[in-house]
């Protein structure tokens, strides 16, 4: 029989699946919903419950991390940003909002330099292949490298856009650090799993709901030459790589794809020029599709029925070209019912392989 992780490597082989591929991303609110609910004692037996081909997110650890996470962008005591948790839909779920922003005096390279940047070698890459061992029979994402998104963490969001055209000296020197401060991240934690990570999440948040976060150009001369070495490492290690980015934009498909991207996740298909069949017919030859099950709409506020004919419409229009691994377009999210949730994976199970 085969395992979670045979089937994503088949699928990325370019190979026939035996079934519907799916995924599960959800917020930790969620996924203790579900377990409790179905009567789950772990999260591996809740994907064994909804029969969920799930890819395992791990990352190496920092001694000095105060924080548990696979994002290595989100250990925010190692880059010196305070969070605070904010509460939303009257206490449903809460997330993390930076309070402070280290960076944000810097008005020259010299000033980044003087940053107190985590030490790359003070991460604990050994522990990775013990971790992937114990996940054995699913895939694993192992590293993740997100830079903008963590420069604005560390500037501020004003400030980092503002930066592109007017500070482009802070914003160069600090990408430049990030990236070389996760290349030796990555490639250390490749090394020491030897061949037990299967994908690395290059990745970053560039659309909104209607457009582009930031021009064409600024995305040319800030963060698609980091990108592109990035992805070369991991494709050097014969690593597949995730880009996940939100919202409208296709504009950088084309460029995205160019520099290697295997995989695109969430597919926010109803943000602008994100139309399915049209992502579907100009980039299914060259991407994997993930995701793409919305949960703005149709997951929160649809019925049931609305998200079995979504999640049908999905992989008729996306299995055309590499591949298609049906997801929630994000984590699912609190007010999400467990209905529709259930009815997701039902959906997956119900079309033919």
């Amino acid at each position: 029989m085969l395992t979670p992780r045979d089937r994503w490597l088949g699928l990325l082989a370019g190979e026939t699946p035996d079934r519907v591929l799916s995924d599960y991303w959800g917020t930790a609110e969620v996924t203790a919903r579900l377990r409790k609910e179905l009567g789950c004692a772990s999260e591996r037996a809740l994907w064994e419950r909804l029969g969920i081909d799930k890819l395992v997110l791990l990352g190496p650890t920092h001694p000095l991390a105060k924080e548990d996470t696979w994002h290595m962008q989100s250990l925010w005591s190692i880059w010196h940003v305070e969070v605070t948790n904010i509460s939303y839909g009257d206490g449903l779920g809460s997330y993390e909002e930076a309070v402070s922003n280290p960076l944000a005096k810097a008005e020259s390279a010299a000033d980044v330099e003087r940053f107190d940047w985590p030490d790359a070698a003070m991460f604990d890459v050994d522990g990775m292949r013990a971790k992937c061992e114990a996940w054995h029979s699913y895939p694993i994402l192992g590293g993740c490298y997100e830079p903008f998104y963590l420069y604005c963490r560390l500037r501020g969001m004003e400030q980092a856009l503002a930066d592109l055209a007017l500070n482009p000296v802070v914003a160069e020197a600090a990408l430049e650090r990030i990236y070389y401060i996760h290349e030796s991240v990555i490639r250390r934690t490749l090394e020491a799993a030897q061949g037990l990570i299967d994908l690395i999440y290059v990745a970053e948040d560039l659309g909104t709901q209607d457009t582009l976060m930031i021009s064409p150009a600024s995305f040319r001369r800030f963060l698609k030459p980091w990108m592109r070495k990035m992805i070369d490492l991991a494709h050097s290690f014969g690593v597949t790589v995730m880009h996940h980015d939100d919202g409208a934009i296709r504009p950088l498909l084309p460029e995205l794809i160019e520099i290697g991207i295997d995989v695109l996740n969430p597919i926010q298909w109803r943000c602008a020029g994100m139309g399915r069949e049209d992502l579907a017919r100009d980039f299914g030859k060259s991407l994997v599709f993930h995701g793409g099950v919305d949960n703005q709409q149709t997951l929160p506020f649809g019925t049931p029925d609305d998200v079995k004919r979504e999640v049908a419409d999905n992989i008729r229009i996306f299995r055309k070209g590499k591949g298609y691994i049906v997801a929630p377009c994000h984590n699912l999210q609190p007010n999400t019912p467990t209905a529709n949730i259930l009815a997701l994976y039902e959906a997956v199970h119900e079309c033919a392989a």
